[in-house]
C-alpha cells in the first residue's frame, strides 16, 4: 500500500508541477477537471446525487454546469475580475433556487443548499489556485498552496507519529495530535524558508520575500488542518471512508485536496496583500 501511495503521490506532484509551470489554459483545464471530479464526489457523499450516474439530478447538473462556466469566465476575465465571477455565483444560486421553488415539493431545501454549498466548497475555492498563479511572481507564489497544505500534512504526520500524546480532535480524528498540529506548522515554516531561500529570493529583488513567504505558509498551515478536519467531518456525517478511488492509495480528489481547498484563498489573499504593502 505504501508503494502504491508513494507512486500515486509522485504522479500527482508531477501533474501539479506541469500545471503550475504552464499556467494559463493548461492550468485552467486541469483545475476544471479536478474541481468537477471533486464536486461530483461531494455530491455523491452528501446525497445530492446518487452513488452512480443514474442518481444525477437537476441540482448536480446545475452545479457541474456552473463550475464549467465559472472556470471559463475566470480564464477569459484574467481571473482577477471578481465582478464577473460573482455574477456566475449569483446565477448559480438563482437557477438552483428556481429549480427548487418551481418544482416544489419535488426537491427538498436541504438538497438545494448542499448543492450550492458544494459549488462554493469545491470549484470556487480551488479556483483560487489559478488566481494565485496570475499574481505578480505567481509562478512562485502558487507553490505556497502546496507547501502549506501537503507540507503541513506530511510534517504533522511525522511529528505526531513520534511525539503525539494529546489528541487534537479525539472524536472526529483520534489519530491527530496537538503535537502533530504544532509540528505541522513548524515543518511548513521550515519548508517555506528553504523554498524561498533556495529559489524565490534569487528571482526577486524584494528583501522581505522570505519573511513574507514563511508567514503566509505558517498561517496557511493552520488553516490547512481545519480543511483536513472539515473533510473528515463530512465523511463521518455521511458514513464513508473515502470520497472516491481516483488516486490509488489516497482515495478521491477531496481526500487529497481537502486542505488545498481551504489554503488556496488564504494564500491568494495574503500574497496579493502583503507583497503590496511590504
Amino acid at each position: 500500500m505504501f508503494r502504491v501511495r508513494l507512486i500515486s503521490g509522485i504522479v500527482l506532484l508531477f501533474i501539479v508541477a506541469v500545471m503550475n509551470a504552464f499556467g494559463g489554459p493548461v492550468m485552467d483545464v486541469l483545475l476544471l477537471f479536478i474541481s468537477l471530479t471533486g464536486l461530483v464526489e461531494f455530491y455523491r457523499a452528501t446525497g445530492v446525487c446518487g452513488k452512480d450516474d443514474k442518481g444525477i439530478n437537476v441540482f448536480s447538473v446545475m452545479g457541474i454546469a456552473g463550475t464549467v462556466v465559472y472556470f471559463l469566465v475566470g480564464y477569459l476575465s484574467a481571473a482577477s475580475n471578481m465582478n464577473s465571477l460573482m455574477l456566475v455565483i449569483v446565477a448559480v444560486i438563482i437557477f438552483m433556487m428556481g429549480a427548487y421553488v418551481f418544482a416544489f415539493p419535488k426537491y427538498d431545501g436541504m438538497t438545494a443548499m448542499k448543492a450550492f454549498f458544494g459549488f462554493i466548497y469545491v470549484p470556487f475555492m480551488l479556483h483560487f489556485i489559478y488566481m494565485t498563479r496570475t499574481l505578480e511572481n505567481g509562478e512562485y507564489m502558487v507553490w505556497l498552496i502546496y507547501i502549506a497544505s501537503w507540507g503541513c500534512d506530511t510534517s504533522a504526520y511525522c511529528i505526531g507519529k513520534i511525539f503525539g500524546k494529546h489528541r487534537l480532535a479525539p472524536v472526529l480524528s483520534p489519530k491527530k495530535s496537538i503535537e502533530g498540529a504544532i509540528g505541522g506548522v513548524a515543518g511548513t515554516a521550515l519548508f517555506a524558508f528553504l523554498y524561498s531561500a533556495l529559489l524565490v529570493s534569487k528571482k526577486t529583488a524584494d528583501q522581505n520575500i522570505t519573511l513574507i513567504i514563511v508567514f503566509i505558509c505558517s498561517l496557511g498551515a493552520v488553516v490547512s488542518q481545519i480543511g483536513d478536519l472539515t473533510a473528515s467531518a463530512f465523511k463521518r456525517n455521511n458514513d464513508i471512508k473515502d470520497y472516491g478511488n481516483l488516486i490509488p492509495g489516497h482515495g478521491g480528489i477531496l481526500d487529497r485536496f481537502d486542505s488545498v481547498i481551504f489554503v488556496s484563498p488564504i494564500i491568494y489573499l495574503l500574497s496579493g496583500f502583503l507583497i503590496k504593502i511590504m
